[in-house]
């Protein structure tokens, strides 16, 4: 008897200090969501919620901008003062709200029986893994290289394929597949129409309208620009993506964008805008 009032007064013990520990966790999340629901933040785009979540960290001047201090004083705006923990939490914080609207959409369609079936998860499972790879493999060649910053944006927007995944199980589904790549080269006439690029984009992109195309091209730009081992690196990791089966193809375009903005530097011309 003496053994279960002992072991029943362990595990009760045990069970408060783990929730002592989970509160301040708790509290943390909530206070970065600043007050908003995860979709109240998602109606946001990236970029639109981390400048806000700048803004209220200048305003109270404290490391915490979900904690209000009215007697705080007032700093510089969120474009002069990018303090990098700030955007880390910021984005974190988009991610986790973006993973939860995943995951509940992915219930949603196990439950109704509509989602996909254990081999097509597979599929994208190992579609999933070699994106990660190319990730871990780019950022660390990237410049700068395996910045903390641009390892977080990277393993946000990675998240929009797994969401476009399920999504496309849905009745009706929002996003639509990209249309076909025409990987043709401008005529003579064309080119003399539209006459000298003024874009400021590389020469492989200043005459090509094909959104496919251009996307391509600047990727090799960037591979170009590599050092023969880093190129050959960076190349195998991405080939690895497509040869994972035909799950990537419906997302080629996204792809080549994501991996382009893994590629850029700060002080590159972004190719595209965030994915979201």
């Amino acid at each position: 008897m003496n053994f279960f009032a002992g072991l029943l007064f362990f595990l009760t013990i045990t069970a408060g200090s783990s929730r002592a520990q989970h509160a301040p966790q708790k509290q943390a999340n909530a206070a970065d969501q600043l007050g908003m629901t995860c979709a109240q933040i998602l109606q946001m785009s990236s970029t639109a919620w981390i400048a806000h979540f700048h803004e209220r960290a200048s305003q109270t001047k404290d490391p915490n901008p979900g904690v209000e201090n009215h007697g705080s004083e007032a700093v510089k705006p969120y474009a002069e003062t990018a303090d990098p923990q700030v955007t880390l939490r910021a984005i974190g914080t988009y991610g986790k709200c973006y993973d939860a609207r995943t995951d509940r959409l992915a219930a949603s369609l196990g439950k109704s029986g509509r989602g996909p079936l254990m081999g097509v998860r597979g599929n994208f499972r190992d579609f999933e893994a070699a994106l990660k790879n190319f990730t871990a493999v780019a950022v660390s060649v990237a410049q700068p290289p395996d910045d903390p910053v641009k390892t977080a944006y990277a393993a946000l927007y990675e998240k929009q394929f797994r969401y476009a995944f399920y999504q496309s199980y849905e009745r009706n589904p929002v996003k639509q597949p990209p249309p076909p790549a025409q990987d043709a080269t401008p005529t003579a006439a064309a080119t003399a129409k539209t006459g000298p690029a003024t874009t400021g984009q590389p020469a492989s992109t200043a005459r090509i309208s094909d959104p496919m195309t251009l996307a391509k091209n600047r990727f090799g730009d960037f591979l170009a620009a590599l050092p023969e081992d880093k190129r050959r690196e960076v190349h195998i990791a991405f080939g690895q993506i497509f040869e994972k089966g035909s799950i990537a193809d419906q997302w080629k375009q996204e792809v080549y964008r994501y991996a382009i903005s893994v590629l850029e530097s700060p002080k590159d011309k972004p190719f595209s805008p965030p994915p979201f």
